[in-house]
């Protein structure tokens, strides 16, 4: 009987033991949000929801830059799903914003899909990818006041969201005409929940910064590897070939650069939701190469 309640408090041990290492990341009450307006375009407000740890001294904050999904026609930053995370971050220790930006897809007939045709997705592209851009840069310059460090910044999105801040890290050649603008703006890492860029060999040392990347091999939406946008036959409008998470892992691994990369077999495109149960590792990932500055190249198979 001894014995056995030893083992129980030995287990008990282990478990408290486990949960105090969870919580030892989430350390921080998280302030009220606060909304900016970034910019107005086409008689639109665009707006970051700003969620900051409450945090004594002087510290500066690593940030987290984040846009929703929904095919460029839909999603808010008010998301639930986006609100919690951004709130999981936040009691890290990260500023997080979560922005709206130009639903050009909304109440359109064509939708984003094989009726709509190729250059109208690149300007799609270019345009979400512009305004994700334009946000970082409000935080950039307003850093100060905001405590944050400019110099840990990390860009994150989903679907749509994913597609727009991957093309921008990765694609500013194909998607900006005016890249002065965005010179002094640099990022950390980047984050993408079933995201593809318009083409990875654009991807160069100067531009490959470390990834967190969840991709299903069976994603019909938004292709795993190398393949047609909503595979789309060739004949159609809307045929567009993309670069998804595993084609641009194998890049940054030839560039030596950080990834972590959660394939998971025959999952389609509900992996573009918040990835909760392996958000941990996530945010190991990112203490480890965005502040602390290490290397690590990951393949996590689901």
């Amino acid at each position: 009987m001894k014995k056995f309640l030893t083992f129980l408090f030995i287990l008990a041990g282990l478990q408290l033991a486990e949960a105090q290492e969870i919580l030892l990341d989430s350390l921080y009450r998280v302030l009220p949000v606060q909304t900016e307006t970034y910019a107005q375009k086409d008689g639109e407000e665009l707006i970051i929801d700003l969620y900051f740890p409450e945090k004594n001294g002087n510290e500066k904050l690593p940030l987290i830059v984040w846009m929703h999904g929904g095919g460029f026609a839909g999603g808010s930053p008010k998301n639930p799903q986006e609100i919690r995370f951004a709130k999981m971050a936040a009691s890290r220790g990260y500023a997080v914003g979560l922005i709206s930006y130009r639903l050009v897809r909304k109440n359109t007939e064509t939708g984003f899909g094989c009726d709509f045709d190729a250059e109208g997705k690149l300007e799609t592209f270019q345009m979400a990818a512009e305004d994700f851009m334009d946000s970082a840069l409000y935080m950039k310059q307003n850093s100060a006041r905001f405590n944050i460090d400019p110099e840990k910044i990390i860009a994150g999105g989903s679907s749509a969201g994913a597609e727009a801040v991957l093309n921008a890290v990765y694609n500013p050649d194909l998607m900006f005409e005016n890249q002065e603008k965005y010179s002094d703006l640099k990022f950390s890492a980047v984050m993408s929940l079933a995201g593809a860029i318009v083409d990875a060999r654009y991807i160069h040392k100067d531009n490959a910064i470390p990834g967190i990347f969840f991709h299903g091999t069976a994603d019909n939406l938004v292709p795993y590897a190398t393949a047609p946008h909503h595979y789309c036959e060739n004949e159609k409008p809307g045929y567009l070939i993309l670069d998804g998470s595993k084609t641009i892992v194998e890049k940054l691994e030839d560039l030596d650069t950080s990834y972590l990369f959660y394939t998971f077999q025959d999952a389609r495109h509900e992996i573009s939701g918040i990835p909760f149960p392996h958000l941990q590792e996530v945010f190991r990932f990112l203490k480890e190469i965005a502040i602390n500055k290490h290397k690590i190249q990951s393949t996590i198979y689901k």
